[in-house]
């Protein structure tokens, strides 16, 4: 196999149709590129003139040795890591493309070393991540809630939820509320009202309202901002949807909407859901990413939609090193 490092055009071309996340898109690459202090460096694996595989990374070089990430910390990318596009449909060709690419890239930037180090959160396509763990790299598995929509009629779909989330879709139907597609201002109120949530918690909120612009505008109608106001127009609570060309991603909000005492939130999640099996905005998307399964507090709620819990891997250099990156660096997504 042969790897190098390619421009967003190459990318672009390469990227498959399916089996990715929405920040392996192009613009979105860019718009992370813009975003923080490491280079972004695009690789493909060829197998002759054909690409089979992809990486993306984000690399700092401090004045002794090389951090090597995908995705960069602190922007809420949840995944990204490594594509591979096997020519073949046999499994054993697709286990031996994952070891090859594996070894070029790790020999690339000498993962082998004590002054290299890499993390990287693969995307939930990334299924063997036991390449990595052949190089002595730590991998740990993660997960999502996953709901899946595709050929799925919306009454099916809705008897899988707990009795306790359908009366509190049908509560907030009959509410004085709307749920409605915004453009930019949404996509800020949304923003705001999420940083005001983290800051009532003591907590940092690291997405900067100019880079979710940037990405909003970027994404287009891959980024779609749902948003619940009340009959005077007032924000009671809103989410943010992300869009690849398999599936939509909750990404922001959601943060604790009530109106005469009852939840909404639910019913933006349940118009959204609406949406995927209508088609719309993209018709190839077939799942929803719910996210939240690796926070217990979340899970209890999450766990309602009867979604699958979907695993996907952590890979990272395991040394004494790493864990003064991971301070140093802010490696771990926040």
């Amino acid at each position: 196999m042969r790897v190098e490092q390619i421009d967003f055009e190459a990318w672009e071309r390469a990227l498959p149709d399916s089996g990715f996340e929405v920040f392996h898109l192009p613009g979105a690459l860019r718009v992370l590129a813009d975003h923080t202090d490491a280079d972004l460096e695009l690789y493909a694996g060829y197998k002759g003139d054909q690409p089979v595989a992809l990486l993306p990374v984000f690399v700092t070089r401090p004045p002794v040795g090389t951090v090597v990430q995908s995705p960069p910390p602190s922007l809420g990318v949840p995944r990204l890591g490594p594509v591979l596009m096997p020519n073949s449909p046999k499994k054993r060709k697709r286990e031996k493309l994952n070891q090859t690419f594996t070894e070029a890239v790790a020999e690339h930037f000498s993962v082998d070393s004590s002054l290299t180090l890499l993390r990287l959160v693969c995307n939930a396509s990334y299924t063997d991540p036991r390449p990595y763990a052949w190089l002595d790299l730590r991998t740990e598995t993660l997960f999502t809630y996953c709901l899946d929509i595709d050929g799925t009629d919306l009454d099916s779909i809705r008897s899988e939820f707990s009795s306790s989330l359908r009366r509190e879709i049908r509560d907030a139907a009959d509410l004085d509320v709307s749920v409605e597609l915004e453009g930019m201002e949404g996509v800020r109120e949304i923003h705001d009202d999420t940083a005001s949530r983290f800051a009532e918690q003591d907590e940092s909120y690291t997405r900067s309202w100019d880079y979710v612009r940037d990405l909003a505008e970027t994404l287009d109608e891959r980024c779609r901002a749902y948003v619940v106001r009340g009959p005077d127009g007032e924000y009671i609570s809103g989410v943010t949807v992300l869009y690849s060309n398999d599936m939509a991603y909750f990404w922001q909000g959601g943060t604790r909407g009530t109106y005469e005492g009852t939840s909404v939130n639910s019913l933006v999640h349940w118009h959204i859901i609406e949406d995927i099996a209508a088609g719309d905005p993209v018709d190839s998307v077939g799942q929803y990413d719910l996210m939240g399964a690796n926070t217990e507090r979340l899970c209890r709620y999450k766990s309602k939609f009867g979604a699958d819990l979907v695993p996907y891997y952590l890979v990272e250099t395991e040394s004494a090193s790493m864990d003064v990156a991971k301070r140093a660096y802010q490696l771990v997504n926040q």
